[in-house]
């Protein structure tokens, strides 16, 4: 199972979270939200997102 870095709310596949670098996960999220090109992108702009991956919208 995926787990969702709890710092930047991106989804990770190993022990550390390429963004933040730290280890700190959850399993339990709700909502995805794809980024192509953080850079274009309105949505991740207003949210604070600066790299393009596969980001979850609540985290607990």
């Amino acid at each position: 199972m995926r787990k969702v870095c709890r710092n930047d709310k991106m989804f990770v596949e190993g022990g550390q979270c390429p963004i933040c670098k730290g280890s700190s996960f959850t399993d339990n999220w709700k909502g995805r939200l794809f980024i192509l090109d953080a850079d274009k992108s309105e949505v991740a702009q207003k949210i604070g997102i600066k790299q393009k991956g596969e980001y979850a919208i609540k985290v607990r």
